[in-house]
């Protein structure tokens, strides 16, 4: 079984920051790239950071300058420094993995979830 596992999540004040991470385990052949996405209550869920293997980051625009997403050298857990969070960052954030579990099968998956949110 695979597991993504997240931590970090919790109230934290406008301009604060938080930093969040998440630990893939189980029967994975590869990692492709891990990342974090988010949802919003009555929105669709959104893009926040990716990281791939190699080390490529992308970031959606409402978060750049305030996020770093980072691996640990194993890389199978990503870290999402947010700094300068804002009420509109309130969401629950989810760990996403493109995994390869055997040499030809490729996955996604996705964690369970952590709410985050910011009050003024």
């Amino acid at each position: 079984q695979v597991q993504l596992v997240e931590s970090g999540g919790g109230l934290v004040q406008a301009g604060g920051s938080l930093r969040l991470s998440c630990a893939a385990s189980g029967n994975i052949f590869s990692i492709n790239a891990m990342g974090w996405y988010r949802q919003a209550p009555g929105k669709q869920r959104e893009l926040v950071a990716t990281i791939t293997t190699r080390g490529s980051t992308n970031y959606a625009d409402s978060v750049k300058g305030r996020a770093t997403i980072s691996r640990d050298n194993a890389g199978n857990t990503v870290h999402l420094q947010m700094n300068g969070l804002q009420p509109e960052d309130t969401a629950v954030y989810f760990c996403y993995g493109d995994l390869r579990i055997t040499r030809w099968e490729y996955r996604d998956y996705w964690g369970q979830g952590t709410q985050v949110t910011v009050s003024l």
